[in-house]
């Protein structure tokens, strides 16, 4: 319980600041995984292929840095809490009117506006409560704040697992639509960013641009977009199409896929809030390399489990660890950034990180289908093609770690160098 103990010294104005950026990340992520529980139905409604409805996520995942870089440089410039709102209000009208999409084509559209909206969400929120909390209580809140993610994708499950045969997948986005009532608790409750007030009071000229930024230290720019490329497709990897493979390879109905993708949300959301907050004591680096191990070795139950007892148990596994080693990450970059641009930065690494793995889905099922075909209705051995590709994805999440560097505990009031 001590690795719990610093969001118990929280003042209500910190608590309310990561309240907002766990719940702005938890309802992102729910309008995002309301997609991959409808893809076959999707698929069947506009007379199409699940690569071809696949191709609306890939398209959300390579708007999202546009996003990250708008909102990031806004925020840089006017503050946290108006970009963040903005963000929040945008992504959940876009998710709205997706309900009303008449064909792929339009879909796919809304689904990129989407994305851009949904982009600016994660780095300002998280610049907001990390700069906000003090700096013992940043490993904990980190892999809370992650965590939202998880908790998103388990709410999504319910959501899809009673509500989708009486709604339809049209309904699916209508009900994603209530992320929006969050603004009002932002507007009331939540205060700027202690750390952005004080950068204000120096002279304007001084402030880091982000181009300026970069050209200073192209070097970590680089890298962390490199980890998060590999971070990403280590999460999208292991999540967009396993409904898809329960479903249709496994031939799970709608409560079954429910009950296991609750089950595996649980563990993200222990795995990430557990080893977010034990990084703070052992490290960011070696929290991330210990959960690529562990992570590998759950991979053969994972998709190979002989019963859905089995396959919940592998899934819990293997997102308590892959979460647990996201759960590092918002700490881990807003650490790393130039305390300048902390509104940009981590955000807009992550986000291009998304860009060069947005793929991810996508690519797994073509792969799948290529070199592992099944007769109908499975159509491919989408569990075997995930075994191999998450393999390579945990070593290369290893590998780049283990070549960085961390900044646990760095004060976020210093001027960039």
């Amino acid at each position: 319980m001590a690795l719990f103990a610093p969001l118990l010294t929280l003042t209500p104005p910190q608590r309310r600041a990561f309240i907002a950026s766990f719940l702005g990340w938890t309802l992102d992520a729910f309008d995002f995984f309301l997609v991959t529980f409808v893809i076959s139905r999707i698929a069947t409604d506009f007379a199409t292929t699940i690569p071809g409805v696949l191709v609306a996520v890939t398209v959300t995942l390579m708007f999202r840095p546009l996003g990250a870089l708008i909102f990031g440089m806004l925020a840089d410039r006017y503050g946290r809490r108006g970009p963040l709102m903005a963000s929040i209000l945008l992504y959940s009208l876009f998710e709205l009117l997706t309900a009303f999409s008449p064909n792929l084509t339009v879909f796919i559209v809304l689904r990129a506006l989407y994305g851009i909206a949904m982009g600016g969400e994660w780095g300002v929120g998280a610049a907001l409560a990390l700069e906000t909390l003090p700096a013992e209580a940043r490993g904990v809140a980190s892999g809370i704040i992650q965590q939202g993610y998880a908790f998103g994708y388990l709410l999504a499950a319910i959501v899809f697992g009673q509500l989708v045969e009486l709604i339809g997948w049209r309904g699916m986005f209508v009900v994603g639509v209530l992320p929006a009532l969050l603004v009002f608790y932002i507007r009331a409750g939540v205060e700027e960013s202690p750390v952005w007030r004080a950068g204000q009071a120096r002279k304007l000229g001084a402030r880091d641009t982000l181009f300026r930024s970069i050209t200073r230290q192209p070097v970590l720019y680089l890298y962390a977009i490199l980890l998060m490329a590999a971070f990403n497709f280590m999460s999208h990897g292991s999540q967009d199409l396993y409904p898809t493979f329960l479903q249709k390879e496994r031939g799970f109905d709608p409560h079954l896929t429910q009950n296991v993708t609750v089950v595996m949300n649980i563990g993200a959301i222990i795995g990430g809030t557990l080893l977010g907050a034990l990084s703070q004591r052992i490290g960011r680096r070696v929290t991330i390399m210990a959960c690529c191990v562990f992570g590998a070795l759950a991979i053969p139950l994972w998709t190979g489990g002989a019963t859905p007892v089995a396959l919940a148990i592998g899934a819990f596994i293997m997102q308590f660890f892959v979460q647990g080693a996201w759960g590092v990450i918002p700490a881990h970059l807003n650490e790393l950034s130039p305390n300048d641009v902390r509104g940009t930065f981590p955000g807009f690494t992550y986000q291009l990180g998304n860009l060069i793995t947005a793929y991810a889905a996508q690519w797994e099922a073509a792969y799948a289908a290529k070199n592992f075909p099944l007769p109908s209705p499975a159509g491919a051995d989408y569990g075997r093609a995930m075994q191999v590709i998450m393999l390579g994805v945990f070593a290369a999440v290893f590998i780049l770690t283990a070549i960085g560097r961390e900044r646990r505990g760095v004060s976020f009031t210093e001027p960039s160098r």
